[in-house]
């Protein structure tokens, strides 16, 4: 792709995306939402290969019907309150069309099938923007507004932990297994996002440094589905030693950084009397970790054949960066002493 039309989409995606953070009128917000659809529209369809047009034509019927909710919802919102203010009060049933706008935007299950097949269709750099930035303006709104639905946000919380954790477990495909894992973790902080805001912000965080570590390693070795995981060995020994404790950070395994806001969260749902919600949110993050296991067993438990093809690699210097990617791998295993400092600064 020319770099100044690449320029051009990626200040377009920034663009979207901090105007809706700083917007607090419903029309500005959703306009936000709609440059980031359109500025990276593009650049999933860069490859010309028939899957990633069926992935940009999916993406963008189902964006831009979760966008006609959105403004649906605000404009019938405004004309029952008088007001288009974000912080402010809002009907409740203007504000379930809007959340069910939302959840759809995000791939909040049970409006979660266009995401794996969409992140299946696209190449992994392109999926990493769609599974981290894109998720950032829709999040802002979420924080945001004022819902009285919390009985609507626990449902679809622990649907999309359900769905997130079954969808992968017959997945051999990389990017599928990332998908489901996304949907997992969106349910995660729906579920706490009515009783504790800045629990949901820090989940995303810790969310967002998880999927780029992880989409930087399957990127660095060229990775798409299980089988070609076996040849890591041979293209990056130490990233393959440091990739299983990466995806049981995902899965949320003490001590790692993942356990962080899934234990804070069962916390908190405990406190506000939920024990049934955090027992089944905790026993569906099994089925997650199941195959994460499955990748962290064929990643590294498995060798390679010892021919002349699987050892090639090795002797060939990678070109790609690997700050990001060693940045983001360390945090997102050692962020968990760090768990005090975290919660201080969230009850500021």
């Amino acid at each position: 792709m020319n770099p100044y039309v690449l320029f051009f989409l990626l200040f377009g995606l920034g663009l979207g995306t901090t105007t809706t953070f700083a917007s607090s009128h419903w029309l500005l917000a959703w306009m936000g939402l709609e440059i980031n659809t359109l500025a990276i529209l593009p650049l999933m369809t860069q490859d010309h290969h028939p899957r990633a047009v069926e992935a940009a034509t999916k993406y963008f019927l189902t964006q831009a019907t979760a966008a006609a909710m959105i403004l649906f919802g605000s404009t019938t919102n405004a004309w029952l309150t008088g007001q288009w203010d974000i912080q402010q009060a809002i009907h409740p049933l203007p504000a379930t069309m809007v959340m069910l706008g939302l959840a759809l935007k995000i791939g909040l299950a049970p409006m979660h099938s266009w995401l794996p097949e969409v992140l299946q269709g696209l190449n992994l750099t392109t999926g990493l923007i769609l599974s981290t930035w894109q998720k950032l303006a829709p999040f802002a709104l979420l924080l945001q507004f004022q819902t009285t639905s919390t009985s609507l946000l626990i449902a679809l919380g622990l649907a999309s932990t359900l769905i997130g954790g079954w969808g992968g477990l017959n997945q051999t495909q990389l990017r599928k297994i990332l998908a489901y894992s996304s949907i997992a973790h969106l349910g995660w902080m729906a579920l706490i996002l009515p009783f504790f805001p800045s629990l949901t912000l820090l989940t995303l965080i810790m969310y967002l440094i998880m999927t780029l570590s992880m989409f930087l390693a399957f990127k660095l070795n060229k990775s798409t589905n299980i089988n070609t995981l076996a040849l890591s060995w041979a293209k990056t020994p130490a990233l393959t030693a440091l990739a299983p404790l990466m995806l049981l950070s995902l899965g949320g395994l003490p001590p790692l950084t993942g356990f962080m806001p899934k234990w804070l969260i069962l916390q908190e749902l405990t406190k506000q009397e939920l024990a049934p919600a955090a027992t089944m949110a905790a026993l569906t993050a099994l089925l997650s970790l199941y195959f994460y296991l499955r990748l962290s067993y064929a990643m590294t438990l498995t060798t390679s054949p010892n021919n002349t093809a699987g050892i090639t690699p090795w002797r060939l210097p990678s070109t790609q960066s690997t700050l990001p990617l060693a940045i983001a791998a360390t945090t997102s295993l050692l962020l968990l002493p760090l768990t005090p400092a975290m919660t201080a600064l969230l009850k500021l």
